[in-house]
């Protein structure tokens, strides 16, 4: 598994995809942060706070994540490098979980300039320092185990595809769907009393205690339970390829 997530980095890093896709990121989200008028816009907020930028960035990372993930299986399959890693001595669930390792690596690592701004917000705060960094701490919890179930269904529709653009559309359609998509269902109040539990199905009610500063054991047990099956699924129709 040590030797998979070291090639899967080296492939992220080695040729640059992963410093691009980090740069783009953090271009996106300053701009949408401190340039662009919209309500993320720190300066027409007006509140030092990071919450519009935990707001912005899960609709950031449904694509970004997917794009990481794309590749994972799809191009092993594409490039027919995935019958030569079956003859390895390694297990199939050590590919899958070495694979699912370097993509959530990549994507924290997508976050670490953010803490720029988390320091601008914290010197502009009057007084400097007016900032709730319960709520800012748990919000970056939360974003960090929302990235591992957005790569987790990544790694599910990569292993899933034959091609990475098929991987790639499939894993963002799986992740809007997760995250935004039942929500909105739920919202719709067509299932009565079972709206709740539908409403309950989906990250984005899970991932909204930790924007509060709430880090709730039931809500990183669904995350961990959401994780632990998309890769038990990679892992069951990877086998199956063999």
């Amino acid at each position: 598994m040590i030797a998979i997530l070291k090639k899967e980095l080296w492939s992220y890093f080695g040729n640059w995809s992963a410093w691009v896709i980090i740069a783009a990121f953090s271009l996106i989200t300053t701009l949408f942060l401190f340039f662009f008028e919209n309500d993320s816009n720190i300066f027409d907020i007006g509140i030092a706070s990071l919450q519009s930028y935990f707001v912005l960035v899960p609709w950031l990372l449904m694509f970004i994540i997917p794009a990481l993930s794309m590749k994972t299986f799809a191009e092993e399959q594409q490039t027919g490098t995935l019958n030569w890693l079956f003859s390895q001595p390694l297990k199939v669930s050590d590919l899958v979980f070495g694979k699912f390792l370097s993509v959530w690596i990549v994507g924290i690592l997508c976050l670490i300039p953010s803490l720029i701004y988390l320091y601008t917000v914290y010197v502009l705060g009057v007084p400097a320092g007016n900032i709730d960094m319960g709520m800012t701490f748990g919000s970056y919890i939360g974003m960090i185990i929302l990235i591992a179930a957005f790569s987790g269904v990544g790694i599910l529709a990569s292993s899933l595809s034959q091609n990475q653009i098929m991987a790639y559309l499939l894993g963002v359609f799986m992740c809007f769907i997760m995250y935004f998509g039942i929500e909105q269902l739920a919202s719709y109040k067509l299932l009565g009393g079972a709206d709740f539990i539908l409403q309950n199905l989906g990250f984005y009610q899970h991932f909204l205690g930790f924007t509060r500063g709430l880090i709730d054991f039931k809500d990183v047990a669904y995350f961990a339970l959401i994780i632990a099956v998309t890769l038990a699924l990679s892992n069951h129709f990877i086998n199956k390829k063999k």
